[in-house]
This record gives C-alpha cells, structure tokens and sequence, in this order.
C-alpha cells in the first residue's frame, strides 16, 4: 500500500473505469484509446490546458516506444504526469537552519486551513521542535477556538488577541514570541476572504512587514492551502491568492473526500507552485509531506487494471 492511496483512490477507480473499457481488445492506441484518457484526466479534474498536453506526449510516446498493453501504457502516463509534478529531489518542508522558520498560512475560508496548521504543528512537535502559532484570523471566532484546541493537542504555543484586532499586529507578537523563546517554527494563520483581493493584498502585505521588522528574512514560506475535492474552484483561488501574494508553496487537503486527485496535477502545472503536503484524511497523521513518486503510482495504481475493465 501507498501512503498517498487512501487519499485518491477514488481518482483511481474512477480513471480505470474509463480507460479499461476502451481498451478492452486492443493492442495499440488508437483514437478511441487516446479519447478515453483524455475524458479520464478531465474528469479527475487535471484541467484542459494540462490534459492536453498530456495527451500530446502520450501520443508521440505510444508512436515512438509502439505501446503493447495496458500496462505500458500506464507506465507511459505515470512518467509523463511524474514529470510535471516536479522532480526526484525530496521535498524538504521546513528549513531548520533559519531560526524561528516562519510560514505564513493562507487559503480561503473552507479549505481545512486552521486543520493544516494543527497537523503540521503536531508533525513538528512530534519530531521535537518548537512550535508557535499566530492566530491572526482574527475575525473568526471559530477559527481561533479551533486553534487554541489543536495548540494544546500539538503541545504548541499559541499567541491571540481579542477578536476584531488588527491582524498584523498578532502576527508582529507570534513572532516577537518565538524569537524569545527560541521556537524552531512559526505558524501564522490568516482571514480567508477573496471577496476584494484589494484588501487581503493590502493585509497580508501589512503582516509581511510587521514579521520583518522581527526577523529580518521572514516569512519564509507562504503556504497556500485548497480543497482538493473543490476540483475546479481550487484554480480558481490558486489564480487568486497568486495575484494577492507571493504564494511559494501548497497544501492540498481533502483528497480523499472526491475523484478530483487530478487537480493536483493541473494545478503544479498551470502555477508552478511545488507541493508540500497532501492532507487525506481527517486524522492527525492524515497531512502527509509530498513524494512524488509515491502519489503518482498510488494515482495510477496496476493492481486495480484489472477490477476495473
């Protein structure tokens, strides 16, 4: 089993299902084969733009390599969409030899935000670093009560005003704080609103500033987190939050919630943003680092070939 199985199973079956009955009988591809795996990436929401050309370069390389069995092929689909998540190098999430490492977490309201924090605090905690965390959303109520309650299940720091208060100034003090008791990461959490891009631009550029004036090179990270089973809307608030902000890395949550596993694909793609984690599940543990190789065999796994004819 694959770590990254449990999150995009359905993404897988859902694939096969197409691609195994068009293939059926065949022992080349042809148009109607190459139709079905388009439809199939489509339809696990991988985008037009990146589908296609996927399909351009399993056509030159099924004409090229003269594709035998299924097998094959999907060995050729998994190189090419392998070579488009990123490459061999292991992801490296946190950057340990800058100290306090401060990620500024942003994404709309919905997406798990507030969730990611708290897995990637224990995640941390568990390897014995110190972590603290900026509730800067400021204008949920909600979102700070569930940050308290992941802070304490972590063994996390926590650092809150009254609701209502200027985010930045939270920000300024989460950081302050880390500096004087030596924490190994920051986790500053941010309001999820896209509704005037004017105003959370203005606001995350304010909190920016504010970290600045404490260490100098931070924020380090800006971690943008979607809703994987969104499909779609998730392009949408890549596009947005990009125009926004300076977004150097992703999260995509909820994989496991819908067949949309493609959209992680499209989105690397379209936004060239690298991916750090995965989330899959609800549990604790359920926030996985991001391996390359790991999530595209658990996207085309071979053992389901042949259930799914």
């Amino acid at each position: 089993m694959g770590i990254f199985d449990k999150g995009v199973k359905k993404t897988n079956l859902n694939f096969f299902q197409k691609l195994g009955r068009a293939i059926v009988g065949k022992s080349r591809v042809d148009d109607d084969v190459l139709d079905a795996i388009e439809e199939a990436l489509l339809g696990s929401d991988m985008g037009v733009d990146t589908t296609l050309k996927l399909i351009e370069s399993i056509e030159d390389r099924v004409e090229k390599d003269r594709y035998v069995d299924m097998e094959e092929l999907v060995g050729i689909i998994r190189e090419e969409i392998a070579a488009l998540v990123g490459d061999d190098a292991p992801v490296q999430p946190f950057d340990f030899s800058k100290k306090p490492y401060v990620i500024l977490v942003v994404g709309v309201n919905g997406v798990g935000k507030t969730t990611t924090i708290g897995k990637i605090a224990a995640m941390l905690t568990a390897q014995g670093k110190k972590v603290v965390i900026g509730a800067a959303d400021t204008f949920r109520a909600a979102a700070v009560e569930q940050l308290c309650v992941w802070a304490e299940r972590a063994g996390a720091d926590i650092v809150k005003q009254a609701m209502g208060a200027d985010p930045a100034s939270v920000a300024f003090d989460t950081v302050k704080s880390a500096v004087a008791k030596g924490a190994d990461v920051v986790l500053i959490d941010t309001a999820g609103r896209l509704h005037n891009r004017v105003d959370l631009m203005n606001e995350l550029t304010k909190i920016r500033n504010v970290i600045g004036r404490v260490v100098p090179d931070a924020p380090h990270e800006v971690l943008l987190v979607l809703d994987g089973s969104t499909g779609q809307n998730a392009f949408v608030q890549a596009r947005e939050f990009s125009r926004a902000t300076d977004v150097t890395a992703l999260a995509v949550t909820k994989l496991d919630g819908s067949a949309k596993g493609g959209v992680v694909v499209g989105i690397v793609d379209q936004f060239r943003f690298p991916i750090k984690f995965l989330g899959i599940g609800e549990g604790v543990q359920d926030l996985k680092v991001f391996d390359r190789k790991a999530f595209v065999e658990s996207l085309f796994r071979l053992e389901d070939i042949e259930n799914n004819k």
